[in-house]
């Protein structure tokens, strides 16, 4: 059974959590562009945004199998670095995580939640739209005059 649980001060697995991460986002090298900025995370960074941001992992029997990390903003609640483990995918551990943001953005009153995804990433897109985001922007990288990654925000009920 799968466990959600808030990342708090006394979480110390900040190197399988990296490891996850970029395990999971290992299949966006060579694909998207720019470079996923997964690619500058270190524990350090890691350990600075679990407590800047609203972060949650994914257990099962102590196996980490994913990570969310929330951040409130005016409007929407901000979903970033929804990662699952390859061997987790297609499970439900993303929809599980989803679901614990939902809650987050109910109770702080928030009626969205937003996340961004890589305009080359089709299958998120698909994804997130069967989860009920829909595109709502479309964003450049600084940098960069082609779209390269766009907006997706589900209205909470």
């Amino acid at each position: 059974m799968i466990e959600i649980a808030r990342i708090d001060k006394g979480f110390k697995r900040f190197d399988e959590l990296l490891a996850l991460i970029l395990s999971s986002f290992a299949y966006m090298d060579g694909v998207i562009d720019p470079p996923s900025s997964a690619h500058r995370l270190t524990v350090e960074n890691l350990g600075q945004k679990t407590q800047d941001e609203i972060a949650f992992v994914a257990l099962d029997g102590g196996n980490l199998l994913g990570c969310i990390f929330c951040k409130p903003e005016a409007a929407s609640l901000y979903v970033g670095k929804l990662a699952v483990s390859p061997a987790a995918q297609g499970k439900g551990v993303g929809h599980s995580l989803l679901k614990k943001a939902e809650e987050i953005a109910h109770g702080l009153g928030l009626p969205a939640l937003r996340l961004e995804t890589r305009i080359e990433l089709v299958g998120n897109h698909q994804r997130f739209s069967a989860w009920g985001f829909a595109k709502t922007a479309e964003n450049a990288h600084a940098g960069y005059t082609r779209t390269t990654s766009i907006e997706m925000t589900k209205p909470l009920a």
